[in-house]
């Protein structure tokens, strides 16, 4: 009967490579033990029992002839073989399943070799020994799916001309990411995670070992090359480093090229800073190649992590190369899932050739176990050989891995089948007569039910289904036996921080190591320090810096350092922020204190001058001085001194809006009185020359105007101020490290220089006219003492300037009082000593008689 339209394709487009296969697969050559029991349905298996194949050749004049021998068996995997044929029984005597429906099967050894999984696949799709491509001749029950295979290059094979015939595969322990395609297989499923699922389980081990360097060995197959660059990424992308990446040739050979490469990769895994290597593999080739080849015995100090694939080499025990093995103890392994088979145990204990329905099923393995063939006539066998006198190394039957997949891969093709032979029978269809393979692939899709050890069945969109690894660490026993011990477990479906567990209390490490390894590129950098990477490498490596002042970092490996809050420091060690110390001058202190008390003195002579004008008023001197601005000036000094306690303290808000405003306008109305005294003087003289129109302004009404004009205008520029952009309190946290200094913001800068300005203005102003009428007579003149003040008013202003701006902090606002207080008492000592000197101790000079003699002599002169 005719398969499918596409297989004619196939078959002209590959005719030659169909006539090999025929040539190989043909009846009568040495070839692996199958196994075949017939059913209703059969499921095909193409199993993985032997790890090695050895070809013959025969020629003849009429035909060219290829013989195909299996060997070196492993008796763990006949546990496969034996799960197999347990599900297939179990499930026909379960009523609930298929019921009135006897499943069969049809099993091979793939021998690990892409052409003998190619024959196997043939012949079980023919159902006769002699495959012929396109056509089925199955008498005992209809071809429902299979299973296989184990290794990546027999599953890749079996799965490319399985689908054109549209049966679903179920693999049960292929995990190479190519089958993800679903284009190019959409009929493959696996009990397996892909290998892609590892990355994040490798990634979680690094994060919790806090290892950032690592290395990766893997081989030059294909999907490992695929595979490795993709894991590569993905440690990189979670912001750690590979530090080398080495690919070993699979070989079953050894050749000059070979020891040059291998020299390479042990020389470069040596000297690699990198202490933990990750070996990645879809097969177990690598493992066995270091444990077998002595000169990986040099390298010492790595920890290696073996993928999942690659991790099946434990609880091997391989005499007399032990020592090589040594490399692997204390190892971290990624393993897939065990599960327990129930009754699986006491069946394997109570099965024997003489009593077990399928003898065949056997043979191979009493060979290999006891070196006895049970179905020879010339045996050797006693009778007494039991799978239960097999040590555990020999045939361990307690943990199951790629054992329970086999026996899970069955259950799940056995619902699918139940979930159509369902569907069929409520259309009142029958299964056995209808079968079409194709159809079997929905049901596939949605197969779900739970293990029997609870873990979920469902496949996703790609054929997989949930990931869930053992973490086990490889442990070289006294006897040399490696063995596997369960630290841990990689979750994929259960809650994020559920996902990764590990306890490392019951990890035995490699014997080079005292603790737990390390594998870092460079030194974490402590708290107050940041990560700089260095030239050319990864950003791993680094080296670390300080951190710039004021900045800080309170965790290790900080990329960058960050800035403490406004009112905060650094600390000593710059690894966290500490609260600012509040520094001002204030009255606590000996500056502010003693300024203070400055303040006071001062205001009190002023006082006291003021007081000494009262009282003699209506002495010559006081008159001749213009005793009405004589009084505003003195009062304006006393307030002058006295706005210098406003900078003394807490600055604020209502301090910081009366500061500079108040300083302003009292200074400004200073300057004004001594400018009005000076230009009263000029006038008084000019007015006594004969017709003089000036008279008219001689008084004291023309002085009290001018100070009222000059101050008018700082009083205009100070509302304006305080109305646009007053001050405000502020802190300056620049000046002094690790201090916070109160101070006024002056808010506008232009209204302030405004207001500084217009006084620098007037007093140049009123020492211009003072040093121009310095030599009018002494009688009405006091313009030499008005000069002498304004030279020490502006020599002392001009002085504020660089010693303001060279000062920080508190010192700051004690330089601006100390100019205040300077210039106020320059202009006190300058113009008013002299006349209390006259009043107080030269009574005789304070007299009219004096002034007209001195006025006298001067016209003489």
């Amino acid at each position: 009967m005719l398969l499918h339209p596409m297989l004619l394709v196939f078959t002209l487009t590959a005719e030659i490579q169909i006539q090999a296969l025929r040539s190989i697969c043909s009846p009568g050559y040495r070839y692996a033990q199958s196994y075949f029991k017939g059913g209703d349905l059969i499921i095909g298996g193409v199993l993985q029992m032997s790890d090695s194949t050895f070809f013959t050749f025969e020629s003849s004049f009429a035909e060219f002839r290829t013989s195909i021998e299996c060997f070196r068996s492993k008796l763990r995997y006949y546990r496969h073989l034996l799960a197999f044929y347990f599900a297939i029984e179990e499930i026909n005597q379960n009523p609930e399943i298929l019921p009135n429906i006897t499943l069969g099967f049809h099993m091979y050894d793939s021998c690990s070799t892409a052409i003998i999984a190619q024959c196997a696949g043939l012949i079980t799709l023919s159902g006769k020994e002699d495959p012929v491509p396109g056509y089925r001749c199955h008498q005992q029950g209809q071809l429902a799916g299979f299973i296989g295979s184990l290794s990546s290059m027999t599953s890749n094979i079996i799965a490319r001309f399985v689908g054109l015939y549209r049966y679903p595969q179920i693999s049960y322990g292929m995990m190479d990411r190519l089958f993800d395609n679903r284009v190019d297989f959409p009929f493959f499923y696996r009990i397996v995670p892909n290998g892609y699922s590892q990355y994040q389980g490798f990634i979680n081990l690094l994060n919790f070992f806090r290892w950032n360097w690592v290395g990766i060995l893997t081989s030059n197959d294909d999907s490992d090359q695929r595979d490795t660059e993709e894991l590569k990424r993905e440690i990189i992308r979670s912001g750690k480093c590979v530090a080398f990446v080495e690919t070993l040739p699979l070989l079953f050979y050894i050749t000059i090229k070979y020891w040059i490469t291998l020299m390479s990769i042990v020389d470069t895994i040596s000297k690699s800073l990198a202490n933990v290597v990750i070996l990645y593999s879809s097969t177990s080739y690598l493992t066995t190649q270091i444990c077998t080849v002595p000169f990986w015995q040099e390298i010492e100090g790595k920890l290696w992590i073996i993928s999942a694939a690659s991790s099946s080499l434990a609880n091997l025990n391989v005499p007399g190369k032990i020592s090589n093995c040594k490399i692997f103890s204390g190892s971290l392994a990624f393993t897939i899932a065990k599960g327990e088979i129930p009754r699986f145990k006491d069946f394997i204990h109570s099965i024997h050739p003489s009593t077990f329905p399928e003898p065949p099923l056997l043979q191979l393995l009493w060979m290999d176990a006891f070196n006895c063939d049970p179905l020879s006539n010339l045996s050797n066998c006693t009778g007494q050989e039991m799978l239960s006198n097999l040590s555990h190394l020999q045939f361990d039957v307690d943990n199951f891995q790629f054992t329970y997949s086999v026996y899970t891969s069955i259950y799940i093709l056995a619902h699918a089948l139940h979930n159509m032979y369902i569907a069929k029978s409520q259309l009142g269809g029958d299964l056995k007569q209808e079968f079409q393979p194709w159809q079997l692939n929905q049901y596939m899709k949605k197969v779900h039910f739970k293990t029997t050890n609870g873990r979920e069945i469902i496949f996703d969109a790609k054929g997989n289904v949930p990931i869930y690894y053992d973490i086990v660490n490889w442990v070289l026993l006294p006897n040399g036996t490696l063995i596997s011990v369960n630290i841990g477990s990689f979750n994929q479906t259960a809650p994020e921080d559920h996902q990764f567990f590990m306890n490392p209390s019951t990890i035995l490490w490699n014997p080079y190591f005292n603790e737990t390894p390390r594998s870092i590129c460079s030194e974490s950098c402590a708290p107050g320090y940041r990560k700089i990477l260095q030239p050319g490498k990864p950003i791993c490596c680094f080296d670390c810096v300080h951190c710039s002042e004021g900045e800080f970092s309170n965790t290790s490996d900080a990329e960058n350092c960050m800035k403490c809050p406004e009112d905060q420091w650094p600390s000593e060690k710059k690894d966290q922020c500490i609260p600012r110390t509040i520094e001002f001058l204030s009255y606590n202190d000996l500056l502010g204190a003693t300024l203070g008390c400055t303040v006071i003195l001062f205001s009190i002579i002023t006082v006291v001058v003021l007081g000494i004008f009262i009282k003699y008023r209506d002495t010559p001197v006081v008159r001749a001085n213009n005793r009405d601005l004589s009084y505003i000036l003195l009062i304006s000094l006393i307030l002058s001194f006295l706005c210098s306690m406003l900078f003394i303290g807490h600055a604020g808000r209502v301090s910081c809006l009366l500061r500079q405003v108040s300083f302003g306008i009292i200074f400004t109305i200073v300057i004004s009185s001594v400018l009005a005294k000076t230009i009263t003087v000029l006038l008084a003289f000019k007015a006594t020359k004969p017709n003089s129109k000036l008279s008219k302004w001689v008084g004291t009404r023309f002085s009290s105007h001018l100070v009222l004009l000059c101050s008018l205008g700082e009083v205009v520029i100070c509302t304006a101020w305080l109305l646009i952009s007053p001050p405000f309190p502020d802190y300056d946290i620049q000046s002094e490290k690790g201090k916070m200094i109160p101070k006024c913001n002056e808010g506008s800068t232009i209204a302030f220089y405004s207001v500084i300005g217009y006084i620098g203005f007037l007093a140049l102003l009123s020492f211009i006219v003072a040093f121009l009428v310095r030599k009018l007579p002494d009688s009405f003149n006091e313009a030499q003492h008005i000069t002498f003040s304004m030279l020490v008013f502006c020599s002392v202003w001009v002085s504020f300037i660089p010693a303001y701006l060279s000062t920080k902090g508190k010192y700051m606002v004690a330089v601006e009082i100390f100019a205040i207080l300077a210039s106020s008492a320059g202009l006190l000592g300058c113009i008013f000593f002299p006349k209390c000197y006259i009043i107080l101790l030269r009574p005789e000079l304070n007299t009219k008689d004096h002034i007209i003699g001195k006025n006298l002599c001067n016209k003489v002169k």
